[in-house]
């Protein structure tokens, strides 16, 4: 006895439906945006593909590296691993939302002070975690920066440099670096 196969496809090699979108509306950076999102796609992808909001990058998809940080209700997360459809009625924070080109976020200068990055590509996921850990008001020393930074990791080996931001923003006070 033989069962008809299942794939991608469908049934028996007939196209599949399309996938069934609904209006999601999500505050991102202050602004009210609605989307046509199927109710699967992760707040990553709702940000960087319906949103054209790119500042937050996909690195491991799976909540290990940390590049697609981002700031909900002013606490960092991972939006690889939260549905878009989760975040209805919450503020969403995503780098582009930090700063303007006039007057940076006095994190992402710091970066820049203390050459705090390399190639780039996990910058703006470390920025929005040491936003988060500030707001959070728990850095409070090097090994708690140490600590709570841990989740985003840096493959140019730039963390001196993400160290010293960080805590000079603590701080309030300039550190060599």
């Amino acid at each position: 006895m033989s069962y008809p196969s299942t794939t991608k496809r469908g049934v028996m090699g007939a196209p599949a439906a399309p996938p069934p979108a609904s209006t999601v509306t999500l505050k991102i950076n202050g602004v009210e945006t609605r989307l046509q999102l199927a109710p699967w796609t992760s707040l990553l992808d709702a940000l960087r593909e319906y949103a054209d909001l790119t500042g937050t990058k996909k690195g491991c998809d799976h909540g290990q590296c940390g590049a697609c940080t981002v700031l909900v209700n002013g606490k960092r997360i991972n939006s690889c691993l939260t549905l878009a459809v989760m975040q209805e009625g919450n503020e969403i924070t995503t780098i582009e939302g930090l700063g303007t080109q006039e007057k940076l976020h006095p994190l992402q200068q710091a970066f820049i002070d203390h050459d705090a990055f390399q190639c780039g590509y996990c910058t703006p996921g470390q920025i929005c975690s040491a936003v988060g850990l500030i707001n959070e008001g728990k850095a409070h020393s090097e090994d708690e920066i140490r600590e709570l930074m841990s989740g985003n990791l840096c493959r140019c080996g730039a963390y001196v440099g993400i160290l010293n931001a960080v805590k000079e923003v603590v701080d309030g006070t300039k550190v060599k670096s």
